[in-house]
């Protein structure tokens, strides 16, 4: 019977992390240089967050300005 050639399975396993890195800087860059948030962005990300229903330190909603 003949041994498993170990230095070739990691030689493959090597090759797809290689492989599969490569696609995700791929993708990355697509994503950085694509107009208006292609490739499922979220426009919301860049907007401010709204902080008018935050809750005070005891749980309480603040109460409304007047």
């Amino acid at each position: 019977m003949a041994t498993p050639n170990y230095n070739y399975e990691k030689r493959q396993r090597e090759l797809a992390k290689k492989k599969k890195k490569e696609e995700k800087l791929r993708e990355r860059d697509a994503r950085k240089t694509s107009p208006d948030g292609e490739f499922g962005q979220n426009p919301d990300m860049d907007a401010e967050p709204d902080h008018s229903q935050t809750q005070t330190p005891d749980g309480e909603a603040p109460a409304p300005a007047n």
